[in-house]
């Protein structure tokens, strides 16, 4: 079993912790936002990691029939993905590659009270906002080794189970997109792995991530 995410290209609600894909996400009020570090000819500097999305478990919860996946709290997927959405500065050293991803690279995060969240919003230097607009998620149950974007189930290139070694659930796995401008070089995708111990334990900062390609 696994479940496709759709976007029906609509805003999502602007209420704290609302699903949505893109746009700013709500986070702990302790909660840092999640950097990561490049470096170019003159030196290291940050820049925000992308927040790809968030989902708000209960909403995932009718789809998740294995109950894998927590039913409450918020959970938040943010990697260095700039250069594969043409955001940024694609000549900055250091993002990660086809392979598994170092662990500074990405980030998730599960917010289990979500009672006391707060919208970050980051700007690019002329004062716009940082990233793409907020859209809505929709969500379908499909087969478990499906391409697009999916929760549960295996990644579709079996090459990139092949390259772990332990048994790995597939967390989320983003798909490349014209309409975001999102590529990974060809036919690519980058995947969220998680073993079920550590999935069922909670503990998302287990996670590991790879991207893979034709």
């Amino acid at each position: 079993m696994s479940v496709r995410l759709t976007f029906p290209n609509l805003p999502p609600s602007s209420a704290p912790g609302t699903t949505r894909i893109w746009g700013m996400p709500d986070l702990p009020v302790k909660c840092p936002y999640p950097e990561v570090i490049c470096s170019d000819e003159d030196g290291e500097y940050t820049e925000p990691m992308t927040f790809i999305c968030q989902i708000n478990c209960q909403d995932l919860a009718p789809y998740d029939t294995g109950n894998l996946l927590p039913h409450t709290g918020l959970l938040s997927f943010f990697a260095a993905i700039d250069p594969y959405l043409a955001l940024g500065d694609n000549d900055a050293q250091g993002y990660n590659g086809i392979g598994e991803w170092s662990a500074d690279m990405f980030r998730v995060i599960y917010s289990e009270d979500t009672s006391d969240l707060k919208t970050h919003q980051i700007l690019n230097a002329d004062g716009s906002p940082y990233g793409l607009k907020a859209e809505a998620i929709s969500f379908e149950q499909v087969t478990a080794d499906t391409d697009g974007f999916r929760m549960l189930g295996s990644p579709y290139y079996s090459e990139v189970t092949e390259q772990t070694d332990e048994d790995l659930l597939l967390l989320l796995q983003i798909d490349e997109e014209d309409r975001w401008n999102l590529s990974f070089y060809d036919c690519g995708m980058l995947c969220f792995l998680i073993s079920r111990e550590n999935l069922l334990a909670r503990r998302f900062d287990q996670t590991r991530c790879y991207m893979h390609s034709f």
